[in-house]
């Protein structure tokens, strides 16, 4: 570990632990929890604030099957804590708001009974959607229809269909199973075209090539393309991008690819991960770039970019559509509300300019195995002939 990746675990350790001590100070006296009752919850923080970091760690630290149990066990901590943290927020907002108000009214409120009633509230509740989380972020992604209208596109080509997933992550909790079930969903709906947007790796080819390997048996007439995502340079990205090859995959690096369909001519093109630059200033995406050459009368030209924000250095330059993911659409709650602090798109079909963005929500998951309010997909895209003005 670098000395700039241990002071940021470090910090990490330090807010956790304290979020920690925050959550118990809170919920634990208001819930009149005592003598065993308290014990056992301090005993279960003091365990949560241990295996959160441990579970990180036990990722890239310690070598399968240990590790990804360490990992399962950790993961799972950091997605309850996580509501638990957010819904004691909450829980003191509404709190302090009724506290006022009721300043204002001056109404004999059960104060004790309203803390403790609240305090078990946010266990459930806590409890409750790491449940459900869990079996969402499980289950195999469902197949999301959209069809994106294109100004000028032939009559032949209209239902063009392009099937992209995204940010599945195979790693300690994303297994060889998981990916099959993916690669023969994407099989079944016969696309013309899939689109793989990055983040499909969360380790190293040494440990996760097996687990990755039903990838190479995606099926499409017109090829099956990928681009790299955060991840894969987290995780050694010039040794995936060989193994995604050998694979069968066409990995597209700031260049692109021209397909017929009907005899007309369609660019996919594809760019490295808008963060690569800072891995390897030779790889800095650059949509320009993977434009370049491309035949003028392309009757479309689709451009393959992990993250949203590589849209708009994409526009001017000509795309029709531009097919990214990265956000999970915030994977559960409230993360969605501060993706669009750093990305232009949370999820789904937009409009920048004259190209079109479309943003996959994922079709696997990061980090804890947690999912509410953001369901993973496998995209369904058809082109249409645009109607009118578009």
């Amino acid at each position: 570990m670098s000395l700039r990746q241990s002071s940021f675990f470090l910090r990490f350790l330090t807010l956790g632990a304290l979020a920690h001590v925050y959550v118990g100070a809170r919920l634990i006296p208001d819930a009149l929890l005592s003598g065993a009752g308290a014990a056992a919850a301090i005993l279960a923080l003091l365990l949560s604030c241990i295996l959160i970091p441990l579970g990180m760690l036990a990722r890239s630290s310690v070598n399968p099957p240990w590790g990804d149990r360490i990992a399962w066990v950790g993961l799972i901590a950091m997605g309850l804590f996580s509501s638990f943290f957010v819904l004691t927020v909450v829980r003191d907002v509404v709190l302090l708001l009724t506290w006022l108000a009721n300043l204002v009214i001056g109404a004999a409120l059960p104060w004790m009974q309203i803390r403790s009633i609240s305090a078990w509230t946010v266990a459930a509740l806590a409890l409750a959607s790491t449940l459900i989380g869990f079996y969402n972020a499980r289950r195999l992604a469902r197949v999301v229809d959209v069809d994106v209208p294109v100004a000028g596109l032939p009559q032949d080509l209209d239902g063009f269909t392009i099937v992209q997933i995204s940010d599945i992550h195979v790693g300690p909790t994303i297994k060889k199973r998981y990916v099959q079930a993916i690669v023969d969903a994407v099989n079944e709906q016969l696309p013309d075209v899939i689109a793989i947007t990055g983040d499909v790796v969360d380790g190293s080819v040494e440990h996760l090539s097996e687990q990755a390997s039903p990838l190479g048996a995606l099926r499409a007439p017109y090829g099956v393309y990928l681009v790299t995502g955060n991840h894969e340079y987290y995780s050694g990205a010039a040794a995936w991008v060989a193994e995604f090859r050998r694979m069968g995959l066409r990995v597209l690096m700031n260049e692109h690819a021209v397909i017929h369909p009907s005899g007309l001519p369609v660019v996919v093109a594809g760019v490295t991960d808008y963060s690569a630059g800072a891995f390897d200033p030779q790889q800095r995406s650059n949509p320009k770039a993977a434009l370049a050459g491309a035949p003028a009368d392309a009757c479309a030209k689709i451009l393959l970019a992990h993250q949203p924000r590589s849209a708009a250095a994409a526009e001017p330059v000509g795309y029709t559509l531009q097919l990214s993911g990265h956000t999970h659409g915030g994977q559960f709650f409230p993360w969605g509300f501060f993706v669009r602090f750093q990305q232009p798109f949370t999820a789904g079909l937009h409009r920048l300019g004259k190209m079109w963005v479309y943003t996959s929500r994922g079709t696997g998951y990061w980090g804890p195995p947690k999912r509410l309010g953001a369901p993973s997909e496998i995209t369904r895209l058809r082109l249409r002939t645009a109607k009118g003005r578009v």
